[in-house]
């Protein structure tokens, strides 16, 4: 008996052992079978390589993003590579990569939504792949001295020390302040004024713009006087550390849309949409408008006690409900029937930094060629001449350079938020014609959801002229997985003043997406209109692979 027991004990560990040999060598197989579909690093494009070495993510450039090879996205990928073959081994080569002429960027950005659409994974930031994609990360040369718009003077002597200090009528206020040559010492106001250069107000990475974002929304505010000039009430705040911010204060509830009986020059400025076109520029990878951010200001703390400015310190009044008010004085809108009100005391903002003062950077503004005629009854030259753009493309600066094209990445931005009231821009007088163009007050942008304006793409739409950086990232920007309504909820939903209320209700968001849409559509109306002429390689501007106007360079 003992020994059937033992028998059969010993054929039963024999199975065991014959099935765990079985199942290894299974596992060893299958996992010989599936590395072929793995493909190691040296298969990879050697640019594809390169962008990764430089800390350039993944993100829409290999693993993250691979849809099926269709026509969509074949011809997609194939305009984001054109012509890459000798622009990128000259751009390249500045980051010390050696490159051959026949490689080129390989991007896998996936098809339209609605053909074999592909999302990110759960958990990974749209924002951050967005900004993580090479079309915001390219590589590029140095920026000259001379396209820097601010310098640092050299050491001065001892003698001349004193014309170089900062003082203050009311020094008790503002920090004694010792700053050096070293960008460490200096705050974040003045370091975002030395980061302007010829081509953009800021680098796409900035490490700076944290601490600068913190500095508005929370530093004491020691001064508040009025704004002199414009339509509406603005104030200048003033912090301890010597920086300034343009003031624009809460008029209507943020969901309130505008009266279609109203003209766009009557209509009121809009807090939330002074932050919302900051964080739309910088989605758009502009970065042309100074940095906004929301921030609940005491009306009698931090404005009514501390302004120096007898004309505004005497048109506060408390209302019948016991808010604090005041209105100022200005062109329009400044009135006791038009006055600002806290709750009672607390009064949302926006609060943009300012520019470099004009005594050390001059600007010059210019008038748009399509401006609007800001009369009631009569039309301007470019609404009732369909060929107006070809008189604008004879005229100076637009004759010459990229400033037809920027002004269509302006005419962009300002359908998408349905701004009407874009009469002039600005730009450095330091840098000639030969720079950006700077989107200053957006504050009547986002005022209709509802109702899309095209009278505001008509520019795009006459000049069938777009810049290739532009209508790549539009594009990109149309994809389920980089989404721009998704974007920009995300980006702004890290300003302060998300945690009252969102600053763009969701009908804006959904409208952003419908006129991203249109303004591809008109894109590509005019690409084929242009193809019939004959002419269809002149809608698109190169300024990926042109040396006179290159992709913003990285600072």
């Amino acid at each position: 008996m003992w020994w059937c027991m033992r028998r059969r004990s010993r054929t039963i560990c024999l199975s065991l052992a014959v099935v765990t040999v079985c199942f290894h060598l299974f596992l060893v197989l299958v996992s010989v079978y599936q590395q072929p579909c793995s493909p190691s690093s040296s298969s990879l494009p050697r640019i594809q390589r390169a962008l990764e070495r430089a800390n350039y993510s993944s993100v829409g450039v290999g693993t993250l993003v691979k849809p099926p090879p269709d026509a969509n996205h074949m011809e997609f990928a194939n305009e984001v590579t054109k012509g890459h073959s000798k622009s990128a081994t000259y751009k390249l080569a500045a980051k010390g990569f050696a490159l051959k002429e026949a490689e080129s960027v390989s991007l896998n950005i996936s098809a339209p939504e609605g053909r074999h659409a592909t999302y990110m994974p759960p958990g990974v930031s749209k924002l951050e792949a967005l900004f993580s994609h090479p079309l915001y990360n390219m590589p590029t040369l140095p920026i000259p001295e001379d396209d820097w718009l601010l310098r640092v003077k050299p050491k001065v002597k001892p003698s001349e020390k004193s014309s170089q200090m900062w003082m203050s009528a009311g020094q008790d206020v503002y920090e004694n302040v010792q700053w050096n040559s070293s960008s460490d010492s200096h705050p974040p106001w003045l370091r975002f004024h030395l980061g302007v250069s010829r081509w953009q107000l800021y680098p796409h990475r900035d490490s700076n713009m944290e601490a600068l974002i913190q500095q508005l929304s929370t530093h004491r505010i020691v001064s508040s006087v009025q704004k002199s000039g414009g339509t509406q009430l603005k104030l200048v705040m003033s912090f301890p550390n010597y920086g300034q911010a343009m003031f624009k204060p809460m008029k209507q509830e943020r969901d309130d849309e505008s009266n279609y009986n109203l003209y766009y020059f009557s209509d009121f400025e809009r807090h939330n949409a002074e932050i919302a076109a900051f964080h739309l520029d910088r989605v758009l990878g502009y970065r042309r408008i100074p940095p906004v951010v929301g921030r609940l200001v005491d009306v009698v703390k931090e404005i009514k006690d501390i302004t120096t400015d007898p004309k505004l310190a005497r048109t506060f009044f408390t209302s019948p409900v016991g808010n604090v008010c005041f209105y100022g004085q200005c062109s329009y809108y400044c009135s006791t029937e038009h006055a600002v009100c806290g709750r009672p005391r607390a009064l949302e903002a926006s609060l943009a930094v300012m520019l470099p003062d004009l005594t050390l950077a001059t600007r010059r503004s210019w008038r748009s060629p399509w401006r609007r005629s800001y009369s009631r009854s009569k039309l301007a030259k470019w609404e009732v001449e369909p060929d107006y753009c070809e008189t604008v493309k004879k005229t100076s600066p637009y004759d010459t350079g990229t400033r037809l094209v920027d002004v269509m990445d302006m005419v962009i931005l300002d359908f998408l938020m349905s701004n009407m009231d874009r009469h002039h821009y600005e730009t450095f007088e330091k840098f000639g014609n030969n720079t950006f163009l700077m989107h200053l007050d957006n504050g009547r942008g986002f005022g209709r959801h509802s109702k899309d304006e095209p009278s505001i793409l008509v520019p795009l739409e006459q000049c069938c002229r777009i810049r290739r950086s532009t209508w790549l990232r539009l594009r990109l920007l149309s994809q389920p997985q980089y989404r721009l309504s998704d974007v920009m909820r995300e980006s702004l939903s890290q300003d302060p003043l998300t945690s009252v209320a969102p600053l763009l209700s969701e009908a804006h968001l959904a409208a952003l997406d419908r006129r991203l849409a249109t303004v591809v559509k008109a894109v590509r109306h005019c690409q084929e209109q242009r193809s019939r002429e004959g002419k269809g390689d002149e809608v698109i501007y190169d300024d990926i692979n042109s040396t006179e106007g290159m992709v913003t360079p990285a600072a």
